[in-house]
């Protein structure tokens, strides 16, 4: 094998390791509860709304070489510093990095050990991330060479079981709208808001494996996400069909978390606890590892290296490890309205980005993304349990996705206000990495 194509595989494994994160885990099992023998559809709105969007951001990302400046920039400057700081806070240190240590604590310590200190497991968890995160360069081959491999066999060997001897026997679907709900599911997972910022991470290790050229780095990183996303699709296959043969005896008000431990349990015994400790330790700290040091990068740019990259690794450790103590139900809580804010805004910019040769004013841009973030204010009302049911009556709002009519009006409006300058080309684009 060549060193390129084992850089591709290489690089695959880590996006597959940053992507396969605790969300991921837990709701694959739940929708194939819930969708019984119709778990195949189910599956099908989750594999797009999951995977087909996360291509997408590496696509975007790609194509933008990995500064996010460069995706956010065409709807204004602050905006786009606002924005990007605001995904990074969420990625970072307010709610994705302290739940992957809340969560290898309830789902992977405590089953194990109940008497374990969370306080002592989240120093321990976020030293090693510490570790392995100080030193940029290296985190691509340790979580793709090491980590992911390990993760992977952990996963399948479930799954294999699994199919062998199944639990149960598939029951009808508990819920009427299957596609959608996984389109649901799907979007929960916020992996589209981590790619376009992971990729950073990947495109700088490639530039120092010796990837000078941009048109090398975009074939390698778009070959890897079809790495990444076709083990994604095989891994989440398997654990919605582990959902569906315990259909019969759980229903929609199964805890998830739950449901993934006893499903474990029923298939492996009390070896089975041990396996699902390494599963979820392995799957979160990947994701801890790839979230930090895409913080890290994002904002040791952003301040043009006046905040040293270590530095920054050292504060997000701190802040993450303090916040984890707070349990997974309280970080869920606390995340919901600040996500259901920011993520329209930033899949209309990802659009806006592949399609950027071919979307030639600015206001196009600006029209849309503004009121993708009226939206988002909107649903995040809506979450903090204000009255906005009007938003109900949008269409595809029983998806999740009110706010794409809205938005696509705010883009045709956007096109009839001249720009005032022309948009910049890929060359004049163009920074060093």
């Amino acid at each position: 094998m060549n060193t390129k194509n084992k850089d591709i595989i290489i690089t695959g494994f880590a996006l597959f390791a940053m992507f396969f994160g605790a969300g991921n885990l837990i709701f694959p099992p739940y929708l194939g509860v819930i969708t019984g023998e119709k778990f195949l559809i189910g599956f099908l709105g989750f594999i797009i709304a999951d995977v087909g969007l996360s291509l997408l951001a590496i696509l975007a990302s790609a194509k933008s070489d990995g500064d996010t400046k460069k995706v956010f920039g065409r709807a204004g400057k602050l905006f786009a510093t606002i924005l990007g700081s605001a995904i990074m806070i969420c990625l970072g240190p307010l709610l994705a990095i302290p739940r992957t240590a809340a969560t290898t604590f309830e789902m992977g310590i405590t089953p194990l050990i109940p008497s374990f200190n969370a306080f002592l497991f989240s120093t321990i968890f976020f030293a090693i991330t510490l570790a392995l995160t100080i030193k940029p360069s290296k985190v691509v081959d340790i979580i793709g060479s090491y980590l992911t491999p390990a993760l992977l066999v952990c996963l399948l060997v479930i799954i294999a079981v699994g199919i062998i001897n199944p639990i149960g026997d598939l029951s009808p679907a508990a819920i009427d709208n299957v596609f959608s709900e996984g389109i649901l599911q799907g979007y929960q997972t916020l992996d589209a808001l981590g790619a376009i910022c992971l990729s950073a991470v990947l495109i700088k290790s490639l530039v120092q494996k010796g990837y000078k050229q941009e048109k090398d780095r975009v074939s390698i990183l778009l070959k890897a996400g079809v790495i990444a996303a076709l083990g994604l699709a095989v891994v989440y296959g398997g654990l919605t069909y582990l959902g569906a043969t315990v259909s019969s005896m759980y229903g929609v008000d199964v805890s998830q978390s739950s449901l993934i431990v006893a499903i474990t349990i029923s298939l492996l015994g009390t070896p089975g606890k041990i396996i699902l400790s390494l599963i979820v330790t392995l799957a979160c700290l990947t994701t801890a590892i790839g979230l930090t040091s895409a913080t890290a990068e994002y904002f040791s740019g952003l301040t043009k290296n006046k905040l040293k990259y270590e530095y920054i690794v050292i504060a997000v450790c701190i802040l993450s490890l303090a916040i984890s103590t707070l349990g997974v139900g309280a970080i869920i809580k606390i995340s919901a309205p600040i996500l259901s804010l920011i993520y329209p805004a930033t899949i209309v910019l990802i659009i806006m980005t592949i399609f950027n040769k071919n979307v030639k004013n600015d206001n196009v841009v600006k029209g849309a993304t503004y009121v993708a973030l009226v939206m988002g204010i909107l649903m995040a009302a809506k979450d903090l349990g204000m009255d906005v049911s009007f938003i109900n009556s949008l269409p595809f709002a029983s998806l999740g996705f009110c706010w794409i009519v809205p938005t696509v009006i705010g883009g045709v409006i956007g096109y009839f206000i001249k720009s005032s300058k022309p948009v910049q080309n890929d060359e004049s684009q163009k920074v060093a990495v």
